[in-house]
């Protein structure tokens, strides 16, 4: 026998309700549980380091949210290039951008403190102290932007054809440098030559240039030390790169998240710095002496004492335009040499 069951309206309604609440369709609350997605930005292939830092940072941000963020690359300037990098980031264009302050000193001038020839001993060292800089002195430069993490290459090293031991071996010898780089070697009296690093094999093949001023994987990346077999043991400037997100989007993100990208910001600085002073550099050391007999020299105290008075004037002069500026430059340079030292000590 067949029974007619009727269902009450308000059986009815509490059932959908129910249904609702319960998972069968997404509640407000749910909805702003939905995966946050950002874009992130960067001017260079994905294969070198910065890019590298990219793709771990994206990685553990997914993961560390459970999967509540999730990030999509843009690697070499796919969608923003080196020079619209950071209004790029203001316009919307990218949520989160990774730049290089070192390209662009006149809108970051407390950061280009860190650029100058100030006797950092690799990657990590200086990546760390940029980041605590600008954490403690949060410089104007930065007022529109959350800075989600910092670091920079290692300091550049000349690598050339010929020995470089003393002044007199490098008097006029023609160098390819970049940025900050070149008042550095006009102040140690070589011929500075500016060209893109994938010109420069051709370029010390043919005598164009005797050799390059730059960190030193691109002994092996663009195999330079079949032709440079010399790198003279002397630091000089690093570059800068910081990747930061509008400070209106960032005030938007869940606190949750928001806790997450900053516990990340200093992991990523010794991630960083430590994947490139190893990794890239000490490999490509490594490959380089055993490959092609690179040979490393050492400047005598004497000599290095000669050196650093030739580039001394460049940190005054920075000096002296930052003070124009209403900059705090004094200060700024004392604590970057006692964070530099401490951390010197630990990243040796």
């Amino acid at each position: 026998m067949r029974v007619n069951r009727k269902i009450p309206l308000i059986v009815m309604l509490l059932v959908t309700v129910s249904f609702v609440f319960s998972g069968g369709f997404s509640s407000p609350a749910q909805a702003k549980d939905k995966p946050i997605k950002l874009t992130y930005a960067f001017f260079a292939p994905a294969r070198t380091f910065p890019g590298k830092q990219m793709a771990k940072w994206a990685e553990e941000i997914e993961k560390r949210t459970n999967g509540m963020v999730k990030v999509q690359t843009f690697p070499g300037s796919t969608l923003l290039g080196a020079r619209d990098m950071y209004d790029g980031v203001l316009n919307g264009v990218a949520d989160i951008g990774l730049g290089s302050p070192s390209y662009d000193p006149g809108r970051f001038p407390l950061t280009s403190g860190v650029a100058l020839p100030v006797n950092f001993p690799n990657a990590t060292v200086a990546g760390l102290t940029l980041l605590d800089l600008m954490m403690e002195f949060k410089p104007a430069e930065y007022e529109k932007f959350k800075i989600i993490t910092m670091f920079s290459t290692e300091p550049g090293h000349i690598q050339s054809r010929d020995a470089v031991k003393n002044l007199q071996d490098l008097k006029g010898m023609k160098l390819r440098a970049a940025g900050t780089g070149v008042p550095v070697l006009k102040a140690l009296g070589a011929a500075p030559v500016g060209m893109p690093m994938p010109q420069v094999p051709e370029s010390v093949q043919t005598g164009v240039i005797d050799g390059t001023m730059t960190s030193r994987e691109v002994l092996q990346d663009f195999k330079l030390a079949e032709m440079l077999h010399n790198v003279t043991e002397y630091p000089t400037v690093v570059v800068t790169f910081a990747a930061v997100m509008d400070q209106k989007k960032w005030d938007r993100l869940p606190d949750k998240v928001k806790k997450v990208i900053d516990e990340l910001a200093r992991e990523m600085a010794i991630w960083t710095g430590q994947y490139h002073d190893k990794q890239n550099v000490g490999e490509a050391l490594a490959w380089s002496q055993k490959n092609y007999n690179l040979q490393i020299h050492k400047l005598s105290a004497a000599e290095k004492a000669k050196w650093d008075a030739l580039l001394a004037p460049m940190v005054a002069s920075w000096q002296t335009e930052m003070d124009a500026k209403g900059l705090p430059a004094d200060k700024f340079l004392d604590r970057l040499g006692q964070i530099r030292d401490k951390y010197a000590r630990e990243y040796k």
